[in-house]
């Protein structure tokens, strides 16, 4: 019975919640202490996309499918809901009066939308990333059979150094606005966080990487952002050398850290993040990820933003709390069924074949939700 990896899932409900922090204290109000550690909590899309990568080379790594049946599986695992949110999204900017970006959301449909500057944030803002998840799964079928024959050190330290080389490369580009989305958005520029996550669990499978302390690692990344809060003060976002663009580009390894190190402790058997609670709240994290937004832009339009104080910390708990619970019943109701409807069975899906005996112990199969990042951003 193949090992599975619950934590993977656990940790993608903390990174949702970080960029679920963000808007909150960007757009609602800020609270004391709290706000300014997620001020950057964006950074949880580059959580997710070394995520992606990780979870897709561990899962498919000895067990191949066709590239046509990959990208099935993959449409059906983002695209309903996609389409929903996004209907969603469009109908709020219609009823609060504010204009519609029919263009955009055309190009958002087939997930193109970031490939634009002007479309980028398509129908619904908060799902540009889809389109960078898709330019992955694009890539994935050609992308693990170079990274499988190619030892993983090389490419994990090539793609830690690409991410400062692109941070620096922002010094080229003085207009703000371009420049967030050539570096912040673009698929191109995120792709090597997507490798950087496949390299990992490449090496993870081999037995190349010593274990990590998960404790440690999950400090690496809190500390990460506190730095970010000086950071913040000396430099505006505005200019290149800003936090803006580093929290998103400067991340991605300790990103790969804090998921390597997750994994290892499933493997060895120890609690992580895997609590039942946490893998629930996990499952729900693509669904929230995609209607938090939507809530919020439509409470400021109706009510404005709140005072300070405990005034401000009630609306939190109950948008986020509003929002989760809209996402549990789109997963139950919504995104579950309709995958598999999608996928042509009335199971998640077929299991994949057992891996090579050496690698038993360390490969799990796409069946099992519990590993499973896929449906996010």
């Amino acid at each position: 019975m193949p090992i599975r990896l619950p934590s993977l899932t656990g940790l993608r409900f903390w990174a949702a919640l970080l960029v679920v922090l963000y808007h909150l204290s960007r757009q609602l109000n800020e609270l004391p202490l709290l706000s300014p550690l997620v001020w950057y909590g964006r950074s949880g899309v580059t959580f997710f996309f070394v995520l992606s990568g990780f979870v897709l080379a561990w899962t498919y790594a000895d067990a191949p499918v066709p590239a046509l049946v990959f990208y099935r599986r993959r449409l059906a695992r983002i695209w309903p809901l996609h389409v929903l949110t996004t209907g969603l999204s469009l109908a709020v900017y219609a009823a609060i009066g504010a204009a519609v970006p029919l263009t955009a959301a055309l190009w958002s449909l087939p997930m193109l939308h970031p490939w634009l500057h002007g479309t980028v944030m398509g129908g619904n803002p908060a799902g540009w990333s889809l389109g960078d998840e898709a330019w992955f799964y694009l890539l994935f079928p050609l992308l693990l059979p170079v990274l499988a024959r190619r030892r993983p050190g090389p490419v994990l330290a090539g793609c830690t150094l690409l991410g400062p080389l692109l941070w620096l490369a922002g010094a080229l580009m003085p207009e703000p606005a371009l420049r967030s989305w050539l570096l912040d958005y673009l698929p191109l520029s995120r792709t090597p966080q997507f490798v950087l996550g496949a390299a990992a669990a490449l090496a993870v499978r081999r037995g190349l990487v010593r274990p990590l302390p998960l404790r440690s690692a999950v400090l690496a990344a809190v500390l990460f952002h506190a730095a970010l809060i000086p950071w913040h003060r000396a430099v505006p976002d505005s200019l290149w050398y800003g936090p803006y663009s580093a929290a998103q580009l400067l991340s991605a390894p300790l990103f790969a850290l804090l998921i390597t190190a997750a994994a290892q402790a499933d493997l060895r058997g120890g609690s992580g993040f895997g609590h039942r609670v946490q893998v629930r709240l996990g499952d729900w994290s693509f669904a929230w990820y995609l209607v938090h937004e939507i809530g919020f832009r439509t409470w400021l339009a109706l009510c404005g933003r709140p005072a300070p104080g405990l005034a401000t910390l009630m609306v939190w708990l109950l948008l986020a709390g509003t929002a989760l619970a809209v996402a549990g019943a789109l997963f139950r109701w919504v995104e579950r069924p309709l995958e598999r409807r999608l996928r042509g069975g009335s199971g998640p899906g077929t299991p994949l074949p057992r891996p090579r005996r050496a690698e038993a112990r360390q490969v799990t199969t796409e069946d099992q939700s519990s590993t499973e990042e896929s449906r996010f951003t």
